[in-house]
């Protein structure tokens, strides 16, 4: 991809509208000085002292942070939260977001803010170091007004965006907002709109999902295949392929340090390597920013093989990032693609 054709994709992400569906998270972190560290008098234990509290959306939340470091014109976010501090602390935080809507987005007492506290010792010259997280969640079914709140939601929002992202955080099935009633209401949506980009991403795995766009990485695509091995590059290629050519959909392969990989219906398959490590890395979040990048450049006309490429240069930039779910921006993008042009460019402030 040349500059030219950067700008052209790029350029057309402050039009786009898309919907991001799923489950919606607060990250919290807690950053500890060891060096205010002291004895509890009443327990004889260790004391962790917080000097500072960083909250910010995860889960869901995460593509979506993405998707407004991208530029995105405007994103509708359906999702929920409970009656609780964190549900309030995560509804605050995605208002603050610029092009958001929250109109399919509720809180419930019926449901617990999805939460991960991660708790970073933070010491003057060393990278973060992440302590034992405590999780909150959810583990009673979705209580069925929500899920019928939902199927509504996907139909209002069908015939509004450029692309929809489906992004499954639970671990239990039905726990969480991708259950199984809105699952089949996306399958007829998909059928009722053969052009509609839907992108489907779950921890869980993907075989219980209908027929839409699906990415994953290298060890959930042999399992959705029921394959116990561990698959090479070439078998990635010739499955991802096949699986492509049986759902009628693009299927999209995280390949760690091996890149990206995009198999077309069709049966073409394209390929992009990692760009090279730069220093201390932190996965988390790549697979969010590779899920944000590819939807907005597909939105957006590029190719298969130009998302891909975009994609992995917002991983690459995102794995840099330490102590935080990170982002990319199309600057970043931009001065990580084209790093001789940006030099000339932004000398002395120019």
């Amino acid at each position: 991809m040349n500059e030219e054709r950067f700008s052209q994709i790029t350029k057309g992400y402050p039009r786009l509208r898309l919907a991001l569906v799923g489950d919606f998270c607060l990250d919290r972190y807690l950053e500890i000085d060891p060096a205010r560290g002291e004895m509890s008098i009443e327990t004889g234990l260790p004391v962790h002292n917080v000097v500072q509290v960083r909250s910010q959306p995860g889960g869901a939340g995460t593509v979506l942070n993405n998707l407004v470091a991208l530029g995105v014109g405007e994103v509708w976010i359906a999702g929920m939260a409970g009656e609780d501090g964190e549900g309030w602390e995560l509804r605050r935080a995605l208002a603050n977001q610029p092009g958001v809507r929250l109109d399919f987005f509720i809180q419930t007492p019926r449901r617990r803010t999805f939460t991960y506290t991660k708790p970073l010792i933070c010491e003057a010259g060393k990278p973060p170091r992440e302590l034992n997280r405590l999780d909150f969640k959810n583990w009673t079914l979705t209580p069925p007004e929500v899920e019928v709140f939902f199927q509504k939601a996907v139909n209002a929002l069908a015939d509004r965006v450029d692309a929809i992202i489906l992004l499954e955080q639970v671990d239990q099935a039905n726990t969480g907002v991708m259950t199984a009633g809105l699952l089949r209401q996306i399958q007829a949506l998909a059928q009722a709109h053969p052009k509609l980009l839907v992108l489907a991403d779950s921890r869980r795995g993907l075989r219980h999902f209908p027929p839409v766009t699906f990415k994953m990485n290298r060890e959930e695509l042999a399992r959705l295949l029921g394959i116990q091995r561990a698959l090479d590059l070439s078998a990635v290629q010739q499955r991802a392929a096949e699986l492509a050519r049986r759902l009628g959909h693009r299927v999209f392969v995280t390949l760690a340090d091996q890149g990206l990989l995009g198999a077309e219906p069709n049966g073409e398959v394209a390929r992009v390597p990692a760009l090279p490590v730069r220093g201390e890395i932190d996965i988390v979040g790549a697979g969010d920013a590779v899920t944000a990048n590819l939807t907005a450049a597909l939105a957006a006309g590029a190719s298969m093989p130009e998302a891909l490429e975009l994609a992995s240069a917002a991983a690459s930039i995102v794995i840099h990032q330490l102590g935080t779910t990170g982002t990319a921006s199309v600057p970043e993008i931009a001065r990580l693609l084209f790093p001789e042009t940006w030099l000339v460019c932004h000398t002395d402030g120019s």
